[in-house]
């Protein structure tokens, strides 16, 4: 069926016509770490120092994407995959629109990372590698998954019984230990602020 379908992405509102319009650079910020690291804080604090600053950006999270969009999706290996695969597109067409995307999930694997990347735009996608020890997502672990993963309640948990492949070269590294939410949160956002400044 795809060679009926046509876009129409020459008749719409231009994109550098959006960024105008909003007044920033767009792109997607895609957090990565293992469960417990931090990512859904970190971008839920840079989310509100963004929008402080006058600029426009979303969250996209596992917890509100399986609800919604990707509710239909498991947790095996392929079904994990499309999560991302459909997340990145919708982080593209975000960051078409003008929209800063801050996209928070574990997507364990660089082959997700690397698809998210191409999907999105290699010139559009920040990697950001939120470094946390697995003891210290283990102590924290405030949804008691580490607790069910290692009494074998949980299969495939990935730091555990399924592995965490860590960015070789991420444009940002965030080891977390030992910094508050806030010293991670303004790290990220000095990265980002030369980058989302309007021309």
């Amino acid at each position: 069926m795809a060679e009926h379908i046509h876009p129409i992405f020459e008749r719409l509102v231009s994109r550098v016509e959006r960024e105008r319009f909003l007044a920033q650079r767009s792109c997607t910020v895609w957090l990565t770490g293992l469960s417990g690291s931090g990512k859904s804080t970190i971008a839920q604090h840079l989310e509100r120092r963004l929008f402080d600053r006058g600029f426009f950006a979303q969250v996209l999270d596992g917890d509100n994407i399986r609800t919604g969009l990707n509710s239909n999706l498991g947790f095996s290996p392929e079904d994990r995959m499309e999560n991302i695969r459909r997340i990145a597109e919708v982080a593209r067409l975000y960051t078409q629109s003008g929209i800063i995307a801050i996209c928070s999930f574990i997507s364990p694997t660089r082959a997700m990372r690397a698809m998210a990347r191409r999907i999105v735009g290699p010139a559009d996608f920040v990697e950001v590698f939120v470094d946390t020890p697995l003891e210290l997502c283990e102590q924290r672990d405030v949804k008691g998954l580490y607790a069910r993963a290692r009494r074998g309640e949980i299969k495939g948990f990935t730091g555990i019984d399924a592995p965490y492949e860590a960015p070789e070269q991420p444009e940002v590294h965030l080891p977390t230990e030992g910094h508050s939410v806030e010293e991670s949160v303004e790290m990220l956002l000095q990265h980002l602020l030369p980058r989302i400044q309007p021309l």
